[in-house]
């Protein structure tokens, strides 16, 4: 009986981590493909997508490491070839997308801010974590994308790493406003979630 009763909580953790991880994925492939049903949401080719708040909102929600992995699977699935990155895309060769650095950064903002708020329950808090995992974003995305365009997209002396940048800004005030949204409502619903606790 003691044996039968320790396995639960165990059981029990894996069937959350399945429910919520898949949960996220599919969040994250509707947020990347929001642009086929809002075509003028692409502002100089880059789809301005709803991936960044669903990877945050992640970390926030179910914590760093279960963040995280959800992140990895969304990735994972992509990669293997399932059409859930952005404008339905998906297969091995996205690795070489210049945007496929932002993709990356899913994994790495929703265990930062899942973190920050393990430590601090505060509203400022969920709302700094939000704003921090946005700038990771940000910055490890576009690096990503200025690098992959100068050495296998062959871009034109012309593009800069300052012209990257300039290319990021136009979605960069809605991804601020949500991040900020995301921090208050992951903060109002967080209590009543029981995932965190579990890990």
């Amino acid at each position: 009986m003691a044996t039968a009763t320790e396995r639960r909580p165990v059981s029990r953790f894996s069937a959350l981590t399945i429910v919520y991880s898949g949960m996220f994925a599919s969040l994250m492939m509707i947020g990347a493909n929001i642009t086929s049903f809002v075509p003028f949401l692409v502002v100089g080719g880059v789809p301005i997508t709803l991936q960044t708040f669903f990877a945050i909102l992640s970390g926030l929600l179910l914590g760093s490491r279960l963040g995280a992995l959800s992140m990895t699977v969304y990735m994972l699935i992509g990669l293997a070839g399932a059409p859930v990155f952005a404008k339905f895309s998906g297969g091995f060769g996205q690795i070489l997308s210049p945007t496929f650095g932002f993709i990356l950064t899913f994994i790495l903002i929703a265990y930062v801010a899942g973190k920050i708020v393990e430590r601090n329950q505060t509203l400022p808090a969920f709302i700094t974590a939000a704003l921090v995992a946005t700038a990771i974003n940000y910055i490890l995305g576009t690096s990503w994308m200025y690098f992959a365009y100068k050495m296998w997209a062959a871009a034109p002396d012309v593009f800069t790493y300052k012209i990257a940048w300039l290319w990021m800004m136009p979605p960069l005030p809605k991804d601020l406003i949500l991040a900020v949204l995301s921090g208050i409502f992951a903060f109002r619903i967080s209590k009543h979630l029981k995932v965190r606790r579990a890990l």
